[in-house]
């Protein structure tokens, strides 16, 4: 390989600026409604496993172990891989359990891939609210989780990046960034928290995915996504990125002015799925949330997953008895008119 070879292969460090020259900018797109009526549904057949856990001092490594096997991932499958743990690290949360993922529950799913034969496993976030992750990581415990595990972690923000086709097209945003470490894996993780959303309705696994994009391209807290519509980034980022798996903490979650102003819910479970869009319909349901409300939800069933009950399998708990209604704010316009109806209504 020629020395221009090499060069041309290199991860680029780009600037703002330049990022943003080279989409053509976020555009106007800002909360423009995204259009999507009449939309026509593949014929999904998606598996989430949703497990019972109330508490985060519990055999949580177990439980995973199981689910994943239910859902299909064995030794055969997982047997060296390398796993990125994507985890919704959001505020120090310092003797909070509501804000971010636990670190029982990281340390958890990476024990789960352990067994099942990972070949390498990494954590990393790109914090949108704060710009020191590594504060976040400390604050919230999870640092000492990882250095017991012998874990690396990785910030994300501050990361090369590559630049990859918006393959959503959902945003006016040509390009995305993305962190060049997320190319060492073969497997991409969302860790996702279960939370209402003030701009989004609710944050779950597909919402998470915002945390891969570099802050240095991207602002803080993402500037550049919020600009070009919340909703529509998340689609073009997991259209674009396409994670392989998700993971909702889901024994204490988040009502109310979510992602970090609300309120401790415990709702007592945790779920799981290789399809984003099945889970975080899942997660809704549990929360007394409708998906079919949630905008990036109603528009991800045409092209990445289902949020339709008939088609997710669901294994595990029967999510009937488990759904909690997590309190919503008429006076948040993301979350008014989101409620779930009553069973059989």
């Amino acid at each position: 390989m020629t020395s221009d070879q090499q060069q041309n292969q290199r991860p680029r460090r780009i600037s703002r600026r330049h990022f943003l020259w080279a989409t053509g900018g976020a555009a106007a797109a800002g909360t423009a409604a995204i259009w999507w009526t009449n939309l026509r549904v593949p014929p999904w057949d998606e598996p989430v496993f949703v497990a019972k856990a109330d508490r985060y001092d519990g055999d949580l490594g177990r439980i995973m172990t199981g689910a994943m096997r239910e859902l299909g991932l064995s030794e055969s499958t997982v047997k060296g891989k390398r796993i990125l743990l994507k985890p919704n690290l959001v505020d120090t949360g310092a003797g909070v359990v509501h804000v971010n993922a636990h670190p029982m529950v990281v340390r958890a799913a990476a024990e789960a891939f352990q067994r099942l034969g990972a070949s390498e496993i990494v954590v990393a976030e790109g914090t949108g609210l704060i710009r020191d992750t590594p504060m976040v990581l400390d604050a919230c415990g999870l640092a000492d989780v990882l250095a017991e595990e012998r874990i690396r972690f990785v910030d994300l923000n501050y990361d090369d990046v590559y630049l990859l086709p918006n393959a959503g097209g959902y945003t006016d945003l040509k390009t995305l960034a993305f962190p060049s470490v997320l190319r060492r894996f073969d497997w991409i993780v969302s860790l996702a928290k279960l939370k209402t959303h003030h701009w989004a309705g609710v944050t779950l696994a597909m919402k998470n995915m915002f945390g891969v994009m570099p802050g240095i391209v991207y602002g803080w807290p993402k500037n550049v996504l919020h600009y070009a519509g919340i909703d529509r980034s998340v689609l073009d980022i997991n259209t674009t990125l396409r994670p392989h798996f998700a993971i909702v903490d889901g024994i204490v979650g988040m009502e109310g002015d979510g992602p970090i102003n609300g309120s401790p819910k415990n709702a007592g479970v945790l779920v799981l799925g290789r399809n984003l869009p099945a889970v975080d319909a899942t997660c809704a349901r549990i929360m007394g949330v409708d998906p079919r409300k949630v905008s990036y939800l109603a528009a991800a069933q045409r092209r990445l997953g289902p949020i339709r009950e008939s088609q997710i399998q669901q294994r595990g708990e029967n999510i009937g008895p488990l759904r909690t209604d997590f309190l919503l704010h008429d006076y948040i316009a993301a979350q008014r008119g989101l409620r779930l109806g009553p069973p059989g209504g």
